[in-house]
């Protein structure tokens, strides 16, 4: 627990000693973009036709003339047979004339989608969640009763391939199951070895990582585990970000000499589980506004912009998003802050449920303070849930040990008044 809290302090201080914190949050920096403009910004979801022009965060204008897409009066290279153009989520979006959309990344780039607007039918019962960990002082019923108290019915839990982590981890999969309460392990490998030294080689990450989850699959499967999460933050490692105070959403901002062991780590801990469990559900982490990593492995690119690898294919995708990283909705872009909504491009893009598995505020905050933001962010959470797909909301966390994060103190006592603004509104706001 104390090293979740220093990791995080530390890649907080980064980014606000890079003096991006604004750029982060989609405020600021985006207001006095659109301040400067004459053109305001375009009501979302005005599409072309019936609008003549669209209005960008920064002020761009877009325009269609004979099939083709304008920008600021410059025609676009990349553009042809254009029946549609939309802006959605901070987002531009195109629909050929063969009905196929696209989207016009921070990469500068138009990739393959389906509509943004179209939401994403996800399983109800698991909306509320929160992490855990395996080390936890307490009884499989004590900690049902808790999320009870709370009204989760969905929790994280990071383990290994060792009988340590394993071996309270099925306990509580055994006990979950008795009340149909969904469990996310996280499969807690990534690009080290136990040494902590680095892979060598794609290969050598892929075959460890392999083999570690296929064990905890193994161990875990026949206690009616369905669904794991394959690594933990890894494109925010210091071997794959370049820089940490870069919000991600550009290829460059990450290593291209080690990406390759990025991605052997990653699919080898999905074809791991798969090996053992062909139906299981496996989600792969990301966090800040990392889109541009996303984007890579799913379309089996580099950094550099080549591309042939093998393209990444998870069932649930998986986020991260703490206060000082900005609202998800409207999260910025590195210099730029005009803000997009991520789910709503993580649904276009990969057409996979969404989950935030970690959210909280900044662990500096009061406890007033956290309450009134676990209200506010799932007042937000909720309200997008059926149009962006998000299956998953969990709460970093139950017990830290101290009045960082956690909810609970170390006799399972709420703390409040967080505690009480989380479970009251769970209980006036059904997950159906």
């Amino acid at each position: 627990m104390i090293t979740k809290r220093r990791r995080f302090l530390g890649q907080m201080a980064a980014i606000a000693g890079g003096q991006v914190l604004v750029a982060l949050s989609g405020a600021g920096a985006g207001e006095a973009i659109a301040a400067s403009n004459v053109a305001a910004e375009s009501t979302d979801g005005t599409v072309i036709p019936s609008a003549s022009s669209i209005v960008d965060r920064q002020g761009n204008v877009w325009t269609v003339k004979s099939g083709f897409i304008y920008k600021n009066g410059v025609k676009d290279p990349d553009s042809y047979n254009v029946s549609l153009l939309l802006w959605y989520g901070g987002m531009i979006y195109q629909r050929g004339t063969n009905n196929q959309f696209y989207v016009h990344t921070w990469a500068k780039r138009w990739r393959p989608c389906s509509d943004p607007r179209v939401p994403l039918e996800v399983p109800a019962g698991a909306f509320y969640g929160i992490n855990g960990h395996y080390d936890y002082p307490f009884t499989p019923q004590q900690l049902i009763a808790t999320l009870q108290a709370l009204g989760c019915t969905s929790y994280r839990v990071g383990c290994v391939n060792s009988p340590s982590q394993l071996k309270p981890v099925i306990a509580l999969a055994d006990a979950f199951r008795t009340v149909g309460f969904t469990l996310l392990p996280l499969v807690n490998y990534g690009l080290r070895d136990s040494a902590g030294n680095l892979y060598a080689s794609e290969r050598d990450a892929y075959i460890a990582n392999r083999a570690g989850a296929a064990a905890i699959a193994r161990a875990l499967g026949p206690h009616g585990v369905k669904m794991y999460e394959c690594g933990n933050e890894l494109t925010r490692d210091r071997a794959i970000i370049l820089d940490s105070t870069n919000a991600g959403t550009k290829p460059q901002d990450f290593n291209n000499k080690n990406w390759p062991i990025l991605r052997g780590a990653i699919q080898g801990m999905i074809d791991g589980i798969k090996s053992v469990q062909p139906s299981a559900k496996c989600g792969v982490n990301f966090t800040v506004a990392d889109v541009a990593a996303s984007d890579m492995l799913w379309d089996g690119e580099q950094p550099d912009g080549s591309g042939g690898y093998r393209k990444m294919r998870w069932d649930i995708t998986t986020w991260h998003n703490y206060q000082p990283y900005g609202d998800i909705f409207k999260i910025g872009v590195d210099g730029a802050g005009p803000g997009f909504n991520l789910p709503a491009y993580c649904k276009a893009r990969y057409g996979k449920p969404f989950m935030i598995t970690e959210w909280n505020a900044a662990p500096e905050e009061d406890e007033q303070f956290r309450a009134d933001y676990v209200k506010q962010k799932l007042q937000r959470f909720y309200a997008a849930r059926k149009n962006e797909g998000i299956q998953a909301v969990m709460y970093y966390v139950l017990l830290s040990g101290d009045r960082t994060f956690g909810i609970i103190q170390n006799d399972l006592a709420p703390i409040d008044p967080p505690h009480t603004a989380f479970s009251a509104f769970t209980a006036a706001n059904a997950d159906q």
